[in-house]
């Protein structure tokens, strides 16, 4: 499957984005048994709709 393109994201996205990943990172550093598969869910959920929000905003009225 190719990788779906990196959508623009807005300052709030970042700041979501941001917040997941360092929460992911806290979890790694506690140890790879510790499952990180909902942090990983809701980052691909905000990645989703935003590239949902830039598709309607380049798409013709």
């Amino acid at each position: 499957m190719p990788a779906k393109p990196e959508p623009t994201l807005t300052a709030s996205e970042k700041t979501k984005a941001a917040w997941l990943i360092a929460r992911m990172a806290k979890r790694a550093v506690a140890g790879p048994e510790v499952d990180q598969s909902d942090l990983e869910k809701k980052l691909d959920r905000l990645l989703d709709a935003a590239r949902k929000r830039e598709a309607e905003a380049q798409s013709p009225r």
